[in-house]
């Protein structure tokens, strides 16, 4: 597939005050590409920008408010005069039975990772028509594979790829093209935050592998930047990942009878599971919530 030259591109990345953002951040800016990073944590935000290769700065956003992330692509524009890429990247995780979780924690899950990414693609898609440029959904191995334990985390994860897949062909006409991005198990704030529980922790070494090793960030990145090269309709942050399209029909089936038997294997310890948000970034969307 050819590929479009980053240099001189405008790329926006939302959720780039840390991990997988930030990491694309720096990569698709020591590429060419003028970044502008949308988050939580003007700090940080402001942090990264002023570390880039290439012209960038940040906006103050939560994903989630129509209003704002219009008036964040209005003021890309105005800044940069375009917006050639768009990577949906902020997210939140939590994890524990559904049962006894957190309903506003299972809600924020749902709300930053599926509506907004929404909100996301409603706000840039206009620009990016303009330009005939590139949406990347940042989804993940969970969109494939519902796990036992992460069922907002699944489920908004399966949400945002339909959506994608939906305004795929929606938007193709236009010129625009629409990517997936799947990802395992990155060294993430994320990531380690949830390796805190140590349930949840134990429950992941013990999946099957590959899927129970945590995966560098550097590298995953890098793909990531080079399925945004290709405009790629499929992305996968680690190369196995591909292979697990196939698998999708009889995945379910088989996790759901291995969960049968974690978590009669874990449940006198399931009381104690960390409700909430997990890791740095789950700790300033609390905050920003907090402060509203």
């Amino acid at each position: 597939m050819s590929r479009v030259s980053l240099e001189g591109q405008v790329a926006v990345v939302t959720g780039a005050a840390r991990g997988v953002g930030e990491q694309l951040a720096r990569k698709l800016s020591a590429r060419g590409a003028r970044v502008a990073l949308v988050g939580l944590e003007p700090d940080e935000l402001a942090r990264v920008a002023a570390s880039l290769h290439e012209d960038a700065a940040h906006w103050h956003a939560d994903v989630t408010d129509h209003e704002r992330m219009a008036q964040v692509a209005r003021e890309v524009k105005a800044r940069f005069g375009k917006t050639d890429i768009v990577v949906a990247n902020a997210g939140v995780a939590g994890g524990g039975p559904f049962i006894s979780s957190d309903p506003e924690s299972w809600r924020r899950v749902v709300d930053v990772n599926l509506v907004g990414s929404a909100v996301t693609g409603r706000a840039f898609l206009p620009v990016l028509a303009e330009s005939r440029g590139y949406l990347l959904q940042i989804a993940s191995l969970a969109a494939m594979a519902p796990a036992p334990m992460m069922s907002a985390y699944c489920a908004s994860k399966a949400g945002v790829e339909a959506y994608a897949r939906c305004v795929r062909g929606e938007v193709a006409h236009k010129g625009v093209r629409v990517g997936v991005a799947y990802l395992s198990w990155t060294d993430t704030d994320m990531v380690r935050g949830a390796d805190e529980d140590e349930v949840m922790r134990e429950m992941r070494q013990r999946l099957p592998w590959p899927a129970n090793r945590t995966y560098p960030l550097g590298p995953a990145a890098d793909r990531l930047v080079d399925g945004i090269e290709r405009r790629a309709a499929q992305v996968y942050g680690q190369g196995w990942l591909r292979a697990m399209q196939g698998a999708r029909g009889w995945l379910p089936g088989l996790l759901a009878l291995g969960a049968r038997r974690e978590m009669r294997r874990y449940e006198p310890r399931l009381a104690g599971v960390r409700a909430g948000l997990v890791g740095a970034g789950g700790a300033a969307d609390e905050r920003e919530r907090t402060r509203a």
